[in-house]
Order: structure tokens, then C-alpha cells, then sequence
């Protein structure tokens, strides 16, 4: 029997590829697994732009809202379950679609993960008693020294990202980047990944508007409704830690609503260098037209055959 597919559809956040994925899953009959990691979680709605109950009913999806920021769900338990659900999809399925901005997540599908050591859960409980009493500077500027080549395409917004690559470093005395891009694993499945591209000014743009409609859909009562869990690792992000610094009364509204948008901007710019070291990838431009997409698909299939 042929091997399967998986339809990767990816690119930086605001780009369409929700829109896409779903469009695809409707022409070929599948279904969509997700992996964009903060869509994970129920309580985290409109600032992770969560598909609507429209675009739901339009295609099944999977890993849409299945956790609770409560929960703790790494990299390495999406790997696991995404392909569990993947040997199941591909018994109805020849091509299943994957769609997400997480490049760390899709590449753990696609490649499998890297090993590491075990880490004593002491450096960890100091690096969190760092975080809470300094700051996120100080860890970051430590990661610049210790790991320059991590800390060019990590989030070094995101601080259990920090904290990992800091718990390598002083357990192991090697950055965590030496640890990287060993596994070389081989899946039962083929993988085509489409690549949705824009000029920088209309990704911005896009993001721009995305953020003004979030806080007109109740952006703010959301997080709001959340600050008691502000610690949480999945509210350390984009969106929400901004309102959370304005709900404090550290910022005005109009100030942390543009550090949204500034902090969104700098993250679609780092996917997009994550996404531009994959030369698999299948560029397409967001306003091609749907029938030219399908197009490029099926001649990447064809290649496979």
C-alpha cells in the first residue's frame, strides 16, 4: 500500500492559513489537525484566534481547545498524540492536513524530536525563583552569552522557552542548540508543506487590523477573566501579557494594545525565519488564487508518486 500524506499548511500568524487548511480539507474530503500551540487551550479564545463554529462545522478539526491552561502539554506530548491520531485518520484518509504557525510543533511531527538529557528538577526550581524574583532579562541576556545561535530564532519572549535552553546549559555545561537537529527519524507517512507567503508590510497590516478586531470582539474581558491565572505558562504569551501589564497598571490601554501588535509583528517575523530554513517548503502567495493553490499541491503529490 502507498504511503499516506500529510498536507502541512504553515506560515506566519494573520497570513489566511486557517482559511486555507479549511478550503483543502473541503476539495479533498480530510480532515485538520492543528498545530498552532496556543489555540491548545479552552480558556484562550479570541486572543489566539481560535477558529469560529462556522469554520469548525466547515471541516473536522483536532487539537483545537482540547487542553486547559491548567494542563501542562509540551511539544513532546503533541508529537505522541498527533501521530496516534494520524495512524487512525489515515485508515478513511490518504491525505490528512496539518495547519499552524508553530514550527516547533510541526517539525516534531514531520522529524520527530531531539533527545536530551535528563535535567535535575532543582535547576529548574532555581531558574523559576530567578524568574520570579529578577525578571525575564536577566535569563535572557544569560541565554544571549551562553547559546547566540538559540537565542537568534527562539521566542525570547516566551519564558519556559528561556528556561529549558538555561536548565540544558547548567545542567549539561553545552547550549541547548548542540542538542539540536540530531534525530533524523522517518514516519510512515509522506509530508507536502505549502508555505503561505506575503510582503512584510501586508503580514503587518494584517496583523494590525487582527489585534482591533480582538479587542472589539472582548479581547480585554477575556483576559480579564483570567488575570488570577496569570502565572500559568500558556498566558505567557502574545495578547495577553500586554493586558495583563494594563489590568496591573503598568500601561495605559492604547499603550499595551500597540505592544500587542509590536510583539505580534516581531513574532510573525521570527516564523517566518523559522519557516525560511525548511527548503520543502511550497511558497504560494496569499492571493493566489484557490484553484492555482490546489494546483501546486497536487503537482507536489505527483513528485511522490
Amino acid at each position: 500500500m502507498a504511503p499516506k500524506t500529510l498536507l502541512v499548511v504553515a506560515g506566519p500568524t494573520g497570513i489566511g492559513k486557517t482559511a486555507l487548511a479549511i478550503k483543502l480539507a473541503k476539495h479533498f474530503r480530510t480532515e485538520i489537525l492543528s498545530a498552532d500551540s496556543r489555540q491548545f487551550y479552552r480558556e484562550m479564545h479570541i486572543g489566539t484566534a481560535v477558529p469560529n463554529k462556522e469554520e469548525l462545522q466547515m471541516a473536522p478539526h483536532y487539537f483545537i481547545q482540547h487542553k486547559s491552561i491548567q494542563d501542562s502539554y509540551t511539544v513532546g506530548d503533541f508529537e505522541r498524540d498527533a501521530l496516534k491520531l494520524l495512524d487512525k485518520l489515515f485508515q478513511n484518509h490518504d491525505l490528512v492536513i496539518m495547519v499552524g504557525g508553530s514550527g516547533l510543533y510541526i517539525d516534531a511531527v514531520l522529524y520527530g524530536m531531539d533527545s536530551f538529557p535528563e535535567i535535575d528538577p532543582s535547576i529548574r526550581e532555581r531558574l523559576n525563583k530567578e524568574l520570579a524574583q529578577n525578571g525575564l532579562e536577566p535569563l535572557q541576556k544569560e541565554l544571549v552569552s551562553v547559546d547566540p545561535l538559540y537565542s537568534q530564532k527562539v521566542d525570547m519572549q516566551n519564558p519556559q522557552r528561556i528556561l529549558r535552553a538555561l536548565e540544558v546549559w547548567r545542567a549539561t555545561g553545552k547550549p541547548y542548540s548542540s542538542f539540536l537537529g540530531r534525530k533524523n527519524i522517518s514516519r510512515s507517512f509522506n509530508s507536502v508543506i505549502i508555505g503561505v507567503d506575503a510582503p512584510r508590510e501586508v503580514v503587518y497590516q494584517r496583523i494590525n487590523k487582527r489585534v482591533d478586531a480582538m479587542m472589539a470582539a472582548g479581547l480585554l474581558k477575556e483576559v480579564e477573566e483570567l488575570k488570577e491565572f496569570k502565572g500559568l505558562n500558556a498566558l505567557q504569551t502574545v495578547g495577553y501579557k500586554e493586558l495583563f501589564k494594563y489590568l496591573d497598571g503598568y500601561c495605559s490601554l492604547e499603550h499595551a494594545v500597540e505592544e500587542i501588535k509590536k510583539n505580534t509583528r516581531r513574532f510573525a517575523k521570527r516564523q517566518g525565519t523559522w519557516f525560511r530554513k525548511n527548503t520543502s517548503i511550497k511558497w504560494v502567495p496569499y492571493d493566489l488564487p484557490f484553484h492555482l493553490i490546489v494546483e501546486d499541491v497536487k503537482q507536489e503529490l505527483r513528485k511522490l508518486v
